[in-house]
C-alpha cells in the first residue's frame, strides 16, 4: 500500500476544493487533492455550466421558432427550425471537456498533486484512497472537506426509469413529449422552461403555495407570467405522491398528484423530473471515524470555515445554505491563506444569488422584509420598461429594486428581475461589500444605453428624485 504525506488535503474537487487546492499550491503549501470523478464537481459537470448551456440552446431555438411563425417584432423570417438534442447535448459535454481540462491544468500548474479515487478517512490526519491502482494511504497536517451535494431523492419517487434529476436531465438524447417536474425551485423552473422552449409540454408541480418561495412575490411575478406564456402549468399546493404506470398502450406512465383541495389527479408525463432539494455528501467517506461537530445534516463551522476538530476544515454545500459555486469557491481561497498563515475570516453578506429562469433574478443582502426587520427603510424601484436598452432587447418585463436603511442610506439589499440581469450581480455584489450607500450609486455615472442604468434610477428613485419615471 502506498503511502505519502502533505501538509494540506482537500477531498473533493468541485468549485469550493479545486480553489482552495489551487490557492494553496500558489502559496507554497505542499498539496493533495482527492477526486472520484472528473475535476469540477457538480457545478462544472452536471450542474452550473452544462444547465447554462441547455437554458442557452433552448432560447435560440425558441427565438427561431418565433421568427419562423412570424411572431417576432424584428420583421425576421425564417423557415421552421429542427432541434437535435444529441448535438446540442454534444456541444455542451464539449464546453465541459475543456473547462475539465483547465481546471486539472490549473491544479498541475500550481503544483498540485491529484489523486483519483475515493477517499475514506482513518482518523483526523489520515484518509486511505481507493484509486485504480490500488489503495493509496494519504497523511496530511490539515484536510479540507469539499464533498459538495448531491439531488435529494424521494422515497416514493425513487430515481431511475422515468423519474430523473437534474443530473439526467442535462443529458437526454431528446426532448421528452411530456415532462412533470416536482418542485418549483430554481433548479425545476430553469430547467422546466428550457424543456418547454424546447417542445415539451411542462407541469410543475409545488407543494408550496407559490413556486420560487425563496423569493418575495413582487420579483417573482415576471416569471409566474413567462411560465404561463410558455404554456407551462403550475400545479401549487399539490404534492407529488408517487408514479402509477396507466395502463394504456402508448399512454406511458402517471405522476400521482394530491391538489391543493385536497383531490387526487394524475399528470401524465414521459420524464418526471425530481428537484426538491440537494443534501450534503457525507456519507460513504468515513465520518464515523472522526468526531465532527454537526448543523442538522451539514458539518457545523465557524467563520473560518474550521470543524469541531483541529485541523480540519469544511467548506461549500457540505456545510449548509446558500449552496452555491461561488459561496464555495470564497471559502477556499479563505481556507488556503488561513493554511498558509495569512489571517482571512468570513463574511457572507454579500453573496449574489443568481435564478436563470426566464427572465433571470438576482438578489444581493437583504430582502425587504429582512430589512424592515432592521428598522425604518427607504426603497427605489425602476422598471426595465423605462429603460432603451431592455426596449431594445425585448425585455421589458422586470425591474431594479435597492433596498437601503431611511436614516444614513446605506444599502442593505439589492434586487433585480428581467432578461439578462444575471450580469447585473457583480455591480450588486460590489455596491454591498464596499459599503455603498444610495448617494454613492446615484453619484455613479452609468453608461448609456445599458440595463445597468436602472440600478442607478432605483437609487435615484430611493432618494426621491429619479429621472426616467
Amino acid at each position: 500500500m502506498k503511502e505519502i504525506s502533505c501538509k494540506l488535503l482537500v477531498i473533493g474537487a468541485g468549485p469550493g476544493g479545486y480553489v482552495c487546492a489551487i490557492r494553496a499550491g500558489q502559496l507554497g503549501v505542499d498539496t493533495v487533492i482527492v477526486e472520484a470523478g472528473k475535476p469540477g464537481g457538480t457545478c462544472l459537470n452536471v450542474g452550473c455550466i452544462p444547465s447554462k448551456a441547455l437554458i442557452h440552446a433552448a432560447e435560440e431555438f425558441e427565438m427561431v421558432s418565433h421568427m419562423a411563425g412570424g411572431k417576432s417584432p424584428l420583421g425576421i423570417s425564417v423557415s421552421a427550425p429542427v432541434l437535435d438534442l444529441g448535438k446540442t447535448v454534444a456541444w455542451k459535454d464539449g464546453i465541459v471537456s475543456r473547462l475539465n481540462s483547465g481546471v486539472a491544468g490549473l491544479l498541475k500548474k500550481a503544483g498540485v498533486k491529484t489523486v483519483h479515487g475515493w477517499a475514506t478517512f482513518r482518523d483526523g490526519k489520515t484518509v486511505e484512497v481507493e484509486t485504480e491502482t490500488g489503495s493509496q494511504v494519504i497523511r496530511a497536517e490539515t484536510i479540507v472537506i469539499a464533498t459538495g451535494s448531491a439531488p435529494v431523492e424521494l422515497p416514493f419517487l425513487p430515481f431511475g426509469g422515468p423519474v430523473i434529476s437534474s443530473t439526467e436531465a442535462l443529458a437526454l438524447s431528446a426532448v421528452p413529449k411530456k415532462l412533470a417536474v416536482v418542485g418549483g425551485g430554481y433548479i425545476g423552473l430553469e430547467l422546466g422552461m428550457a424543456f418547454a422552449k424546447m417542445g415539451a409540454e411542462v407541469t410543475v408541480v409545488e407543494a408550496l403555495p407559490r413556486v420560487l418561495a425563496q423569493y418575495d412575490a413582487e420579483l417573482t411575478r415576471p416569471v409566474v407570467k413567462r411560465l404561463a406564456a410558455l404554456g407551462i402549468e403550475v400545479m401549487t399546493g399539490a404534492k407529488a405522491k408517487g408514479l402509477s404506470t396507466q395502463g394504456q398502450a402508448g399512454k406511458g406512465d402517471a405522476l400521482l398528484v394530491e391538489t391543493a383541495d385536497g383531490k387526487n389527479a394524475k399528470v401524465s408525463a414521459d420524464k418526471i423530473l425530481v428537484t426538491v432539494g440537494r443534501k450534503p455528501v457525507t456519507e460513504g467517506w468515513g465520518l464515523d471515524q472522526i468526531d465532527l461537530d454537526r448543523a442538522g445534516k451539514f458539518i457545523r463551522i465557524d467563520d473560518q470555515c474550521r470543524s469541531s476538530m483541529r485541523g480540519i476544515f469544511a467548506i461549500g454545500d457540505v456545510t449548509g445554505e446558500p449552496m452555491l459555486a461561488h459561496r464555495a469557491m470564497a471559502q477556499g481561497e479563505m481556507v488556503a491563506e488561513i493554511v498558509a498563515g495569512h489571517k482571512r475570516n468570513w463574511d457572507k453578506r454579500a453573496i449574489p444569488a443568481v435564478c436563470f429562469t426566464d427572465p433571470e433574478l438576482v438578489t444581493v443582502g437583504l430582502s425587504p422584509e429582512e430589512a424592515k426587520a432592521q428598522g425604518e427603510i427607504k426603497i427605489g424601484l425602476f422598471p426595465f420598461a423605462a429603460n432603451g436598452r431592455a426596449m431594445t432587447k425585448l425585455g421589458e418585463d422586470g425591474f431594479v429594486r435597492v433596498v437601503a436603511r431611511a436614516d444614513n442610506h446605506l444599502v442593505l439589499g439589492i434586487q433585480a428581475v428581467g432578461q439578462g440581469v444575471s450580469e447585473l450581480a457583480a455591480a450588486f455584489g460590489l455596491a454591498l461589500e464596499m459599503g455603498a450607500r444610495l448617494e454613492d450609486i446615484a453619484g455613479t455615472i452609468h453608461a448609456h444605453p445599458t440595463q445597468g442604468e436602472g440600478f442607478q434610477e432605483a437609487a435615484l428613485k430611493a432618494l426621491g428624485h429619479a429621472l426616467h419615471i
